[in-house]
């Protein structure tokens, strides 16, 4: 089961005891995946389609509690054997089908089937709990987050530009910054910061999961801080190696040209010890020098070196 199915699976069986809250999440729900049907004769009939079983579990819940209404559940099988199962909620009774549209504000005064979520004029998620609640509906209808052990990615699919825009907002009221992207016909609404996806699962009641996203952000960053360590000693290493080699060289050179007994006594002493322990840091070598001398003072002496050994080689080409 993957990461995105775990989160689900917890979210499914969470049930808020508040039964403003159980309609905000039903209404999330049936924003988000469902279909209003009018008959001919005016008869409403309303329908959730989706392929995770645990959103068709939780949704039927939400209904028998809330409403304490019956529902049809039927599943069907796709036609290619690589697409799945889908799964179908109905509340096939019109006066049904109105206590749940009437109550989730999915339909006005006049009949007509609206989706107004503002924050401000609609009874439905006005509060922090029932935003919370329409959030998790939200995300088990049509979100999906990914496996933190890859990278960090939530999303909820939108069908219109309009309800990205609630979810956008609702999250806002959070605190959480999300951001929005048409992906083919869709709106996304989307999260990338590792931080912020916590503060989702956060609120939307998912403690396993949170626990479990944490852990693994938490041994990632371990994992980053050493690989970053080791490759900046690897780099330090490999710097100190180049710099050893380029010494040897210089020292070779004034050797084979001039001959070191043409050094003063410090520079004929440092260059000797170079010579004889290649693999020595600067520290070492200077604990070799009678007297001793610091990093510093031995890396002083190695630069003359070097520009006298560069210095040769100029008049060499001339």
């Amino acid at each position: 089961m993957s990461f995105s199915a775990r989160v689900k699976e917890e979210l499914s069986r969470h049930m808020d005891t508040a039964r403003h809250c159980q309609i905000a999440e039903t209404a999330a729900v049936l924003s988000m995946c469902g279909k209003v049907k009018i008959s001919a004769s005016d008869q409403f009939s309303i329908e959730i389609q989706t392929e995770n079983v645990s959103v068709a579990r939780k949704y039927f819940t939400l209904l028998g509690k809330t409403f304490n209404i019956k529902t049809d559940v039927s599943i069907r099988q796709g036609r290619r054997m690589s697409r799945g199962r889908t799964y179908a909620v109905a509340v096939s009774s019109h006066e049904e089908a109105l206590k749940v549209l009437q109550a989730t504000k999915l339909l006005d005064a006049q009949g007509e089937v609206r989706e107004n979520l503002s924050l401000t004029s609609n009874l439905v998620v006005q509060n922090p709990c029932c935003r919370r609640a329409f959030i998790r509906g939200a995300f088990l209808a049509a979100g999906s987050i990914s496996d933190p052990e890859k990278f960090y990615h939530l999303e909820i699919v939108c069908a219109t530009q309009e309800k990205a825009g609630q979810i956008r907002e609702l999250l806002a009221s959070f605190q959480i910054e999300a951001k929005i992207v048409l992906r083919k016909r869709y709106y996304v609404v989307y999260l990338k910061e590792g931080d912020q996806i916590v503060d989702v699962l956060r609120l939307m009641d998912a403690p396993q999961a949170l626990m479990e996203f944490e852990n693994i952000r938490i041994l990632k960053e371990m994992r980053g801080n050493v690989n970053r360590q080791v490759n900046c000693e690897t780099a330090n290493i490999n710097k100190t190696v180049s710099a050893a080699v380029k010494q040897t060289e210089d020292i070779q050179y004034i050797r084979d040209t001039i001959g070191l007994e043409a050094l003063p006594d410090n520079l004929q002493e440092i260059a000797k010890i170079r010579l004889a322990r290649p693999d020595a840091t600067l520290k070492e070598l200077g604990e070799y020098l009678n007297p001793a001398v610091g990093k510093s003072g031995v890396n002083h002496r190695l630069r003359k070196l070097s520009a006298m050994a560069e210095e040769l080689r100029q008049q060499a080409e001339a």
